[in-house]
């Protein structure tokens, strides 16, 4: 059984506290709540290739990150990390870009609603990730949200008939990136600059294979400003998305991942008019009453921990 790294930072890797949840839960929201409207910036971007935007993205995240990590004083960190982590930290960053450059085509063939359901689909294996791999315990309740969620996607996986190629795939690479990440004992903006400083020499070249082979600058400055700001659009929910993996078990993360996808499937459907299928409202139905479930269940939970660790101030 796998165990993630516990020692070499206290305040996010030590025991968990009520105050610890409370700013996990706050980072994790923040972090789901981006990544829900993210569409909106593929769409416009749309111009470029799912490859070139892949490449954009990955090669602007690295100076913002390592502006971030010299202004925090972390690139000590750097020195920190072991073979392990390293290794981890590679296999972080491929998992990252396969679930990205899927995503990115995804969104380019009009098909957020799929992407959604692949993010539906993510919450279910970091839960099982988490509980089977990292021993993880779920209390009864919990358990009862995660039935009710897995069997809204199996019902409309059993009514399409067919196996959604590119939703699964978006589940699986992220669900073992959440499993994988959480191990490393370092700070996100490191963890992070990391994964991206891996594969932006293969970035950097496509890039540049793109540009010198074409007759002419292929964009203007406003759109290649616009493919920059992918940067923006990448690290910042991924810096959330990796303090909260650090304060919040893995079977707690999986729940806040339905925020993203009831996002997007609302722009899918509001602002890009695409069809949603009475067997994915059926799936949605499940889903939101198990969030609904899991929600009021974690803050009775995070309430009645909070009254133990400051009974003077509760009484």
């Amino acid at each position: 059984m796998l165990r993630s790294s516990s020692t070499a930072f206290p305040p996010e890797n030590g025991p968990q506290s009520a105050a610890s949840s409370k700013q996990g839960m706050g980072y994790a929201t923040f972090a789901y709540v981006f990544w829900g409207f993210a569409p909106v910036y593929f769409v416009w971007a749309a111009f470029a290739t799912p490859t070139e935007i892949l490449a954009h993205r990955i090669v602007w995240s690295v100076p913002m990150l390592l502006a971030l990590v010299w202004f925090a004083g972390m690139f000590h960190e750097f020195r920190s990390l072991g073979g392990a982590a390293l290794q981890r930290l590679v296999v972080c960053s491929i998992l990252l870009t396969i679930n990205w450059l899927t995503f990115i085509y995804a969104i380019s063939e009009s098909r957020i609603a799929e992407t959604a359901l692949g993010y539906f689909i993510n919450p279910l294996i970091s839960i099982v990730l988490g509980r089977f791999l990292l021993g993880e315990p779920m209390r009864p309740l919990q358990w009862v949200a995660a039935g009710l969620a897995a069997t809204g996607v199996l019902i409309e996986l059993a009514w399409m008939g067919s196996v959604p190629i590119l939703a699964l795939i978006l589940a699986v690479s992220f669900g073992f990136y959440g499993l994988l990440r959480k191990g490393v004992a370092v700070s996100s903006p490191v963890g992070l600059s990391v994964e991206t400083l891996v594969v932006v020499p293969f970035a950097l070249g496509y890039i540049l294979f793109v540009e010198l082979n074409a007759t002419r600058l292929p964009y203007g400055l406003g759109q290649y400003a616009y493919l920059a700001l992918g940067g923006l659009v990448t690290i910042t929910p991924l810096l959330a998305f990796g303090a909260a993996a650090r304060r919040l078990p893995l079977t707690v993360i999986g729940f806040f991942q339905y925020i993203a996808p009831s996002l997007s499937l609302i722009l899918a459907i509001v602002v890009y008019d695409e069809a949603v299928s009475t067997a994915r409202w059926v799936n949605l139905s499940f889903i939101w009453f198990a969030l609904l479930l899991f929600t009021a269940e974690s803050l009775f939970h995070y309430r009645r921990s909070q009254r133990m660790e400051f009974p003077s101030q509760t009484s």
